[in-house]
């Protein structure tokens, strides 16, 4: 397999996060769109967030699973601001530790700050409560294929199948994150019958980890075709 190919696998994988940040389910707000969009004629649940915050990042797939679950609903808006960004808006509304959510009823500017637990299924609940919906949440999407020690060598050594692998572990901050993004890429691919999206728990499989180098997580290897060369991505 040439190099060219190695790459090209690679550049189409950097353009599918660009495109998959841009069809984010949760609705990004700006210093000069936020009083435009909140306050208006739906409720609002807005993340006040910083890029570089530890428990924003681990609450990164719940909310985007909340954006998912609520992005038909007319009457509400799931959204977020990067504070990094847009401090203007975030010290109006008295943000001073990340992340902050809040609650702004249907033609309000006066938040609420929401108390509770930092998953889908209490936020869900909450802004059902509060915005007097009855959303229920959407099915995890399973596009990416799970490995185990019993089918790696099947899947990821098919000499007919280029195959992304990302290694894992369940308790990494910055895995938590990748999901959403890495569901989108599977979800692109999947009728592509050439090309596969998996993932390895390395944490409970550490052999098969420790076998291809991973020494952090996420650690994101390519397996061509052909050849079955590794190329790191990311360590």
């Amino acid at each position: 397999m040439a190099k060219s190919q190695i790459w090209f696998g690679l550049a189409s994988l950097v353009a599918l996060l660009v495109v998959s940040a841009v069809a984010d389910d949760v609705v990004v707000l700006t210093d000069d769109s936020f009083e435009k969009e909140v306050g208006k004629d739906r409720g609002a649940l807005v993340e006040f967030y910083a890029p570089w915050c530890g428990h924003c990042k681990k609450l990164a797939p719940e909310y985007e699973k909340l954006g998912a679950s609520f992005k038909k609903a007319k009457s509400i808006l799931i959204a977020k601001v990067d504070c990094d960004e847009h401090k203007s808006v975030c010290t109006k509304y008295g943000v001073s530790g990340y992340p902050t959510i809040q609650w702004f009823p249907k033609g309000s500017l006066e938040p609420q700050k929401y108390e509770g637990a930092r998953n889908a299924e209490a936020l869900a609940e909450y802004v059902n409560k509060e915005g007097g919906t009855n959303v229920k949440l959407a099915a995890a999407p399973q596009n990416v294929v799970v490995l185990t020690p019993d089918n790696f060598d099947e899947i990821v050594l098919d000499q007919n199948k280029d195959v992304l692998v990302e290694f894992y572990a369940p308790w990494c901050g910055h895995c938590k994150s990748l999901a959403p993004v890495y569901e989108k890429v599977a979800t692109v691919f999947k009728q592509e019958e050439g090309v596969v999206i998996a993932n390895l728990d390395a944490d409970a499989h550490k052999s098969l980890g420790e076998k291809y180098g991973v020494s952090g997580f996420p650690t994101l290897k390519f397996f061509p075709k052909t050849t079955k060369l590794v190329k790191i991505m990311r360590g």
